[in-house]
């Protein structure tokens, strides 16, 4: 298991050592196996969240958008047909999710995550319009990487880090089954890693 302790972070959020309550209604309870024991839960930072791959990603997003303005702005002045006016369209809606939108969906999405650690499984319970449970039983669990910011707040990874996994952005595009599963941005990040390592021990 590769531990590694790198960056900083606002220490806002709602990630917590107790019941969670991102999903109204909601109780772990309910996805948990016979017999299982829950040993952990808690919750990912709530609002605007900015990851190192930003630094690529913001510049981006914006000459994207600002190009696909750009034409849709030349094609109309320029009594362009219809075809071209309409060409543009789908580029100036991309664009404005990229710059905009996905920082929007990444937060909503987190606000409805609900992490659990029991003495059989680590699992992250998330979805905007449907629940979705991923599960990893922690005899079979991959690499560990760790990284821990301010006040404690960090994240486990739980798969392969590096490149191309740090440049790729969750709520972008296309990524959402690339990026390997991980508890993100939770507080007291060390204490959770222990208790991930001492009921994997344990299992």
């Amino acid at each position: 298991m590769a531990v590694e302790r790198h960056g900083r972070a606002d220490d806002r959020g709602s990630s917590q050592l107790g019941r969670p309550s991102g999903r109204p209604g909601y109780d772990i309870q309910q996805d948990l196996e016979s017999g299982e024991k829950l040993l952990w839960t808690g919750q990912p930072r709530r609002g605007l969240m900015l990851r190192g791959a930003d630094v690529i990603a913001i510049p981006f997003s914006l000459l994207w958008c600002g190009f696909a303005i750009f034409w849709e702005a030349m094609v109309f002045t320029q009594g362009a047909p219809f075809f071209f006016r309409l060409w543009g369209v789908p580029f100036v809606l991309v664009g404005l999710y990229i710059v905009f939108g996905r920082f929007i969906v990444d937060a909503k999405t987190r606000a409805r995550t609900v992490y659990a650690v029991t003495d059989r499984r680590v699992l992250i319970v998330s979805g905007l319009f449907r629940k979705n449970v991923q599960s990893l039983y922690l005899r079979s669990l991959p690499e560990m990487n760790f990284s821990e910011g301010q006040a404690g707040r960090g994240t486990i990874t739980f798969g392969r880090t590096g490149f191309p996994q740090n440049m790729m952005i969750r709520g972008w595009p296309g990524t959402g089954t690339s990026l390997p599963p991980a508890f993100e941005g939770i507080e007291r990040a060390a204490q959770v890693l222990d208790i991930v390592r001492k009921a994997h021990n344990a299992a």
